[in-house]
């Protein structure tokens, strides 16, 4: 057995222009691996084919080219077994208005096959926090709790990948707090996790490796510590004992006087090192109350695999 909860390669999507419309190439030979029990990141803008990779793991989207396998089980030779070993939260709120929570998860652990004595439906609704909820009319749910109930419609037939695409879009702390305790929870129980979203603090705080797809390719795939890696920005903040009048200048260093009166000193670690940042501050006179490095995050990295294509 694999390593890998998902092996991707060389998969291609192309859609069909409409009336003489030129042909568009959604993914083009992605080629992707997603360890098991880690907790995944796939990012990208919008647009990038995050989407559609999404729906074509879920079955949702037949692809044009190329081979997915999910838990072992390749989607052409074993297309049940496939789509049994993957739950998928979407973004949309897409739910029957007349069916209860208990009964939105009945039907969806029916569709799944689930046999009725195996049904996790009470275990499903604690974890999602709508035990008090369960009779209730999914229309009369607020949109927090439809979300919640979209997650808990994911884990019926117990997949062990589990898909959470944009899951805090548009939600409150609260929420949001809760929805990633839960995650946290099925990840420690061995459940691979796989993750899009737009807040980039969140996959930085939440995910083991991270894959950037941009235009149909994928343009990094790391451990979230070597992507940040990559960028070796720097900044020296220093509070000075005295207020600064004049900027201390070098080619090598960018300086700017932030409103709250401390310096900044933005420089490239490998060309320039954190001493003769310290010395420039020095040969300028400024004398050093407190000071810290700050390093580049993922948006950082983000930005300069995605802006230069």
């Amino acid at each position: 057995m694999s390593d890998n909860a998902i092996e991707i390669r060389n998969l291609t999507k192309t859609y069909r222009g409409s009336k003489g419309a030129p042909e568009k190439h959604a993914l083009k030979g992605i080629d992707l691996d997603v360890p098991r029990g880690s907790v995944f990141g796939l990012l990208g803008p919008n647009g990038a084919g995050k989407s559609t990779l999404i729906n074509i793991l879920a079955g949702l989207v037949t692809k044009t080219s190329g081979q997915v396998t999910i838990w072992g089980f390749d989607q052409d030779v074993n297309p049940r077994q496939s789509r049994a070993s993957i739950g998928v939260m979407p973004q949309e709120l897409n739910m029957d208005p007349f069916f209860t929570p208990s009964g939105s998860l009945e039907v969806q652990a029916g569709l799944y096959g689930v046999p009725k004595n195996e049904r996790r439906t009470a275990e499903i609704l604690r974890l999602i926090g709508l035990e008090d909820k369960a009779n209730a009319y999914a229309r009369s749910l607020s949109g927090g709790m439809k979300r919640r109930l979209l997650l808990g419609k994911a884990l019926v037939h117990a997949p062990h990948v589990l898909v959470l695409d944009e899951p805090t879009a548009g939600v409150d702390i609260e929420l949001r707090q809760m929805l990633w305790s839960n995650v946290r929870k099925l990840n420690e129980q061995g459940m691979t996790i796989i993750l899009t979203t737009h807040y980039l603090e969140e996959a930085e705080e939440m995910c083991d490796e991270i894959a950037i797809i941009n235009q149909g390719e994928v343009v990094a795939r790391d451990t979230k510590a070597n992507l940040m890696g990559q960028i070796d920005a720097k900044t020296m903040v220093i509070h000075p004992e005295a207020p600064i009048t004049t900027l201390p200048e070098h080619p090598d260093v960018t300086t700017q006087l932030r409103p709250d009166g401390a310096l900044a000193l933005s420089y490239h670690a490998k060309q320039t090192s954190a001493e003769a940042v310290l010395n420039i501050a020095h040969s300028a006179g400024i004398q050093i109350r407190d000071l810290r490095i700050e390093e580049a995050d993922l948006e950082d990295v983000f930005l300069k695999l995605t802006s230069s294509r």
